[in-house]
């Protein structure tokens, strides 16, 4: 149970998983506090300094401190931290606390079969998309879905008149076929595809652009392309579509429920009708605009800051056992 002095602004440990999720994570308010270990390996990376804007409501402590400190509830975000690293790094007074499990991806060894980790009834599963959600079998684990929830500069629109595609994807090349590395190699072979994100040099790409700075690199090119067949819906997608940019994009995953067809972009199992689908906004600013429009659309009734945060508040309250109202933070 909460502490009443933490009733409005709670104090969360997590980990830190997924940079651009934290830090719209941290948009709730609430006090976030990730371990750090020397040479800030995975999961302990703490807040590095340069790529995101890290609020001051997010903080980096000593790993070997974190047993000391006062928590209101613990954010699991990756297996090994569920199964290992919480009796290392936590009190036994700290692993009682209220629990969340939030599970990035969808399920690798079987589409439909497995089983997650996270068996207990007193954890909340969170999914980041319905498609996630339902292709897992969470078992006895309560679940709930909280869709992303993005923000982009208010003065950076899309523009397009770079007549290029982009494609945002980290490590495409050491994730191979899951995040479609062949697909965008076929593409590229025949079309001008620019590629950024984490090691994207290693597969002929420009470099990681930091995420600050990504809405307006982008807002120049015609359209986005995902390549990707297996894995959540990306943030880099969300962010695109709320500057009006369209998307062409695998229909797999959660992505066939997001890109409507000659709506906010196009989306298909065929690589190569999706390669002339690239080709024709490419040729075609107007429908490249036409179509950025409407994803700009859906971007903003999907995908709201406003709504994220309240879904995460409201599960923060559930699992804790608080009215809904009590775990909203104040600034």
């Amino acid at each position: 149970m909460l502490r009443p002095a933490a009733v409005r602004r709670l104090r969360l440990f997590t980990w830190h998983v997924h940079g651009s999720y934290l830090f719209y994570l941290a948009r709730t308010g609430h006090e976030i506090v990730v371990p750090l270990k020397p040479g800030r390996p995975p999961g302990y990376v703490g807040l590095p300094p340069g790529n995101f804007p890290w609020p001051p409501t997010l903080r980096e402590v000593p790993a070997d401190a974190v047993r000391r400190l006062d928590f209101d509830a613990v954010l699991f975000q990756a297996r090994e931290h569920w199964e290992r690293d919480q009796d290392e790094i936590l009190s036994a007074e700290q692993r009682r606390l209220p629990r969340l499990y939030l599970e990035h991806d969808p399920p690798r060894t079987s589409p439909t079969d497995a089983r997650h980790w996270v068996d207990d009834p007193e954890v909340l599963l969170v999914h980041v998309t319905p498609f996630n959600a339902l292709m897992w079998d969470s078992g006895r684990t309560p679940t709930r879905v909280i869709e992303h929830g993005v923000v982009v500069p208010e003065s950076v629109r899309y523009t397009g008149e770079l007549p290029r595609a982009l494609c945002v994807v980290n490590d495409i090349r050491a994730r191979g076929r899951r995040l479609g590395g062949d697909v965008l190699d076929a593409w590229r072979g025949a079309l001008p595809i620019d590629l950024v994100g984490m090691g994207s040099t290693a597969a002929g790409g420009l470099g990681e652009i930091p995420h600050r700075a990504l809405p307006a690199f982008e807002a120049r090119y015609r359209v986005l392309v995902n390549p990707i067949r297996w894995t959540s819906l990306g943030l880099a997608v969300c962010e695109a579509m709320m500057i009006g940019m369209p998307v062409v994009a695998l229909a797999t995953t959660e992505m066939a429920t997001v890109v409507e067809n000659g709506v906010s972009g196009f989306a298909g199992t065929d690589p190569a009708w999706l390669a002339d689908r690239i080709r024709d906004c490419l040729d075609d600013p107007a429908l490249a605009h036409r179509l950025g429009e409407g994803a700009r659309r859906t971007a903003r009734a999907r995908f709201g800051i406003e709504r994220f945060v309240a879904d995460w508040n409201r599960a923060l309250a559930d699992a804790a056992g608080l009215p809904a109202a009590a775990a909203r933070a104040t600034a």
